[in-house]
């Protein structure tokens, strides 16, 4: 179960939100021949931070953060009511990945449905955005597209579902009101209530490692929030391109992050003149560390700190890390979904389930 979540974090959630940009983002995922784990889990997320967790074992929404429970406040029977969407959810999902099957010819083996849903919202320009999406077997299956108001079907299975869904005319049109509307108002509900976890800055540390003398010499930033960071090495002041490799965000135990960028061509003369450069959204000024070749983290005794200094911490974390993402990549393989590109279209929120219940994938019968 934790590897499902971790799944759906890493490898599904795309961080494309920026500074003056909130996103919530809900996702459920049915599951068919996937031994030992649920066939339905859903989560949703504020600003990419898991906010609450639902699945068929326990069949309870549960929150994952200390600062939605101020959410009871004003609705006492907030989580209650969660549950029961997602139950109602869960039957809907149950019924479709068998038409799904159907559709694509499939009797047995592993698959999986999924369905991506939310908006954003720019506290800035005010600008505001909905998404909704399906996935099947790791390809698009069927999107909503909010310019046109139509659906589109990437897969052919799911030409007959376009053709119904676009005749209801006034279920596109819930679908726009509540995208733009009512989501946004519960965005902006969750931004208030978790404020000042979500919207904190949390500079990293940074240290210089290397491998072995031939090794590019790698910047590594850990302990940075929120996740929407960049990294680059200078010289003379300015920012090199060629020879450099970025690394990806990964997550670090304590739900802060961890990045590193690679300086591939090792420096030649001068190494003072090389620096690390950090950019943290939502800071103005920009996180810099000059390159000290003795100061450089290694294991080949040339040079860098004593085995008795060595942040043990950091290491742990990297390999935390890294063993979390090889899980979800290992799932991922696995089960061979990867769902779609939601950088441009993105996703929709709680409470339109109870009429998507009526959303069967096959077509209404005809006299």
């Amino acid at each position: 179960m934790r590897t499902l979540m971790i799944l759906a974090v890493l490898g599904l959630v795309l961080h494309d939100t920026t500074a003056g940009t909130h996103s919530l983002k809900i996702f459920y995922t049915a599951s068919s021949g996937v031994p030992d784990f649920p066939e339905f889990v859903a989560l949703s997320l504020v600003d990419d931070v898991q906010m609450n967790y639902y699945d068929s074992n326990t069949q309870r929404t549960v929150p994952k953060q200390d600062w939605i429970s101020k959410v009871t406040e004003y609705q006492a029977d907030y989580w209650q009511g969660e549950t029961e969407k997602r139950r109602g959810t869960q039957q809907w999902f149950k019924a479709n990945i068998e038409i799904a099957k159907q559709r694509f010819n499939q009797t047995g083996g592993v698959h999986i449905f999924q369905k991506m849903y939310g908006c954003q919202w720019d506290d800035e320009t005010k600008e505001v955005n909905g998404f909704r999406q399906f996935g099947y077997d790791g390809e698009d299956f069927i999107v909503f597209d909010m310019k046109t108001m139509t659906w589109i079907a990437p897969s052919q299975q799911a030409v007959i579902s376009k053709q119904r869904w676009n005749n209801n005319k006034a279920d596109l049109e819930y679908r726009k009101n509540y995208l733009t509307k009512e989501c946004i108002d519960w965005l902006k509900k969750y931004v208030d209530y978790g404020k000042t976890s979500l919207m904190r800055t949390d500079l990293p540390s940074v240290s210089f490692l290397q491998k072995s003398p031939s090794s590019p010499v790698t910047c590594h930033a850990s302990g940075f929030y929120p996740n929407r960071a960049v990294m680059s090495w200078r010289k003379d002041g300015e920012e090199l391109h060629e020879d450099v490799e970025l690394g990806e965000i990964v997550p670090n135990p304590d739900g802060s992050f961890q990045m590193s960028v690679d300086l591939q061509k090792l420096p030649s003369g001068d190494w003072g003149k090389y620096e690390c450069v950090f950019q943290l959204s939502g800071v103005k000024e920009d996180f810099v560390t000059v390159l000290d070749e003795k100061a450089i983290r290694t294991n080949h005794g040339k040079t860098g700190i004593r085995s008795d200094e060595v942040d043990y911490t950091m290491i742990i974390g990297i390999v935390i890390a890294v063993v979390l993402l090889l899980l979800a990549l290992a799932l991922a393989a696995f089960v061979g979904f990867k769902f779609c590109k939601c950088k441009k279209s993105n996703c929709d929120t709680a409470s339109e389930n109870s009429s998507e219940l009526n959303e069967k994938l096959n077509p209404v019968p005809t006299a």
